[in-house]
């Protein structure tokens, strides 16, 4: 279903259920009810061979309460450094939240396809990102610092509901310095706020994208993923070169419950990380 996406395996490949205990090093308040967790391994040799793609998720789990989907924020070339940003939306979430630094839960993964970071080399990259759809992308921005000239221009279009909800803030100056492109919006302006105003499909307005040559990756609320994507096709960008993340509805990370089958496909398992090509039937489906 998703040919060319790489797929990094499991800590252990041949058992994708087992569970690793990883306790909590450090908890950072990012927005009103997101925080980001730094893990480690309780096991050292586990977390040696740890290795994660940019775009994959863990599966978080709190005995008696349950597990979640949780992607990875950190960067992939320092995988023993283990970030996730999660927001307290759900019970397992909000369990989540009540941890402390020192507290140990478990985890599984890294599961699902990856953003395809590597055959976007030598190509301008565009990447569009609402609320906490920043998270799953993060990597990427990391990937492409740390090999910034093997890419062409490089855009960051991000926004969020108001300026208190913006994430990773603290970040912004040294992605800019690292010569990527930073443009960020809010929807409603206040405290100050002398930025542009507008969602994210908006700031593709400033741009001149060659399409020959430009490549999308998009994470947010599937509204405004759709609009990212109708801004890139007005713009001529190819449907397989727009990709996307369908995170949502993710319960086992190996396609067994069902719950977040589109099609013939699976997102925990084929996905998350899709071409609009791919997703092009269903996001067009009523209540989607």
């Amino acid at each position: 279903m998703n040919p060319g996406i790489q797929v990094a395996p499991t800590v252990d490949a041949a058992n994708p259920w087992a569970m690793h205990a990883v306790r909590i090093l450090a908890i950072r308040r990012e927005v009103p009810q997101a925080f980001t967790y730094e893990l480690a391994f309780e096991d050292h040799a586990v977390g040696e061979r740890f290795r994660f793609r940019p775009g994959q998720f863990d599966m978080l789990y709190l005995p008696g309460i349950g597990e979640s989907a949780i992607s990875i924020s950190s960067d992939p070339d320092d995988p023993q450094r283990l970030l996730h940003t999660i927001r307290a939306v759900g019970n397992v979430t909000r369990a989540l939240a009540r941890k402390r630094v020192g507290d140990q839960l478990l985890l599984r993964g890294p599961f699902g396809s990856a953003w395809p970071v590597e055959s976007c080399e030598g190509q301008d990259l565009v990447i569009a990102a609402g609320g906490l759809g920043l998270a799953p992308v993060r990597p990427v921005i990391h990937h492409v610092i740390n090999r910034r000239d093997r890419y062409g221009k490089v855009w960051l279009l991000y926004g969020a509901r108001s300026p208190r909800d913006l994430l990773y803030t603290y970040e912004y100056d040294d992605w800019r310095r690292a010569d990527i492109d930073v443009q960020v919006t809010v929807d409603l302006g206040y405290d100050g706020w002398d930025g542009h105003i507008g969602v994210v499909p908006t700031l593709f307005d400033r741009l001149h994208l060659n399409p020959a040559r430009t490549r999308i990756i998009t994470c947010g609320p599937e509204i405004m993923m759709r609009f990212v994507i109708a801004a890139c096709l007005t713009q001529k960008i190819g449907p397989q070169h727009i990709y996307l993340s369908m995170e949502r509805n993710m319960n086992c990370a190996l396609g067994f419950c069902g719950h977040c089958q589109l099609g013939p496909a699976f997102v925990c398992k084929d996905g998350p990380v899709f071409t609009y090509e791919q997703m092009e039937p269903y996001l067009d489906v009523e209540d989607f």
